[in-house]
């Protein structure tokens, strides 16, 4: 069915008039040209979140009012598996998404998750920034989904339990812990001889409080949001993956906006993403004073013999294969030599 824009206006004016529950949105929308839906998993207090929404007024009064991005936190509009069809058919114009979620589209996005590959920030930006992104960007855009230039920050997650320390890989050895439902997690626990669960997120504090697991891995942020220290005694600073989130767009949607706007709209969403980063690294960092005064008792085990245990248990040739060379020598260019 076509609307001409006439048909449009008369229809909204109406509207107005009639007024209820609609007319706010409807005066709303237009007033704008291009009314877009940008839909995320993370609580509307989250760092994302706060900077999405200086992002959108300032695209608004950029663009003079001709485009309103609208904000859904929190999974308000169904699961990342919903939400990520819907970024494919136009359900929504845009959608952020972790790399290992992403990767069942795009088997490349998950890389940046690969087992203590990144050893502190400075590295995980000069290759999500760089030749490794730019990569992994390709590879999204094959799927048909348009990818904005810079990836926004999760965190590096850490590893918490109820019965003891984890100081080496052998204090992992029939560790049972929830994983993510992501092959990459699965098997890299596999690899330590732990005994991973792939448990959905809503059920992890159960699983826990109930001794179905006696762990869990996330980013400091999340545990706290989570009140997991009330059901865990231990954290290890194990830092053994990074994870961020992509800024996608749908195609349809994106080529529908005039050039000079999708400057202005990708030029926000990326300075957006840069001091999401900032706030990011700064709340996980006041976030273990805070768990230690609920608690919580922290330590930070040595890195390398995680590193060497997975080397020889195949961990690292496994998913070497799986990405392909390309892949592995740009990720070996910017964190060393792993397989």
């Amino acid at each position: 069915m076509h609307f001409s824009r006439r048909t449009l206006l008369k229809a909204s004016a109406a509207a107005t008039v009639l007024g209820g529950v609609g007319a706010p949105f409807v005066a709303r929308a237009q007033n704008a040209e291009f009314v877009y839906k940008y839909a995320n998993n993370l609580p509307d207090t989250h760092p994302l979140n706060v900077r999405a929404r200086e992002m959108s007024t300032a695209i608004k009064a950029e663009t003079n009012g001709r485009v309103d991005l609208q904000i859904f936190p929190n999974n308000q509009l169904g699961s990342d598996t919903d939400m990520l069809s819907q970024i494919r058919s136009g359900g929504v114009e845009f959608f952020t998404l972790s790399g290992l979620i992403l990767a069942t589209l795009v088997p490349a996005a998950s890389i940046n998750g690969i087992g203590f590959a990144f050893p502190d920030y400075d590295t995980v930006w000069k290759a999500m920034d760089g030749e490794l992104g730019a990569y992994v960007r390709g590879e999204i855009t094959k799927a048909n989904l348009v990818v904005m230039d810079k990836i926004w920050d999760n965190g590096f997650r850490q590893t918490t339990s109820s019965t003891k320390p984890i100081n080496g890989p052998d204090d992992l050895k029939g560790f049972k812990i929830r994983v993510p439902v992501s092959p990459l997690w699965t098997s890299m626990f596999k690899a330590f001889d732990a005994s991973p669960a792939s448990i959905n997120f809503s059920e992890v504090y159960s699983a826990l409080q109930t001794k179905i697991v006696e762990g869990q891995e996330n980013p400091l942020a999340l545990i706290s949001t989570a009140k997991l220290y009330e059901v865990q005694k231990y954290c290890s600073l194990t830092n053994h993956m990074w994870d961020g989130f992509w800024f996608l767009a749908n195609r349809r949607a994106w080529e529908k906006l005039p050039e000079d706007l999708r400057t202005i709209v990708a030029k926000n969403i990326n300075a957006a993403a840069v001091k999401e980063r900032g706030d990011t690294e700064k709340l996980n960092a006041t976030v273990r004073e805070e768990l230690t005064g609920k608690g919580l008792i922290f330590n930070q085990p040595t890195v390398a013999p995680f590193r060497d245990k997975l080397r020889q248990a195949g961990f690292y040739a496994e998913w070497k294969g799986k990405y392909g060379e390309q892949a592995w020598a740009l990720l070996e260019k910017s964190v060393g030599k792993l397989a």
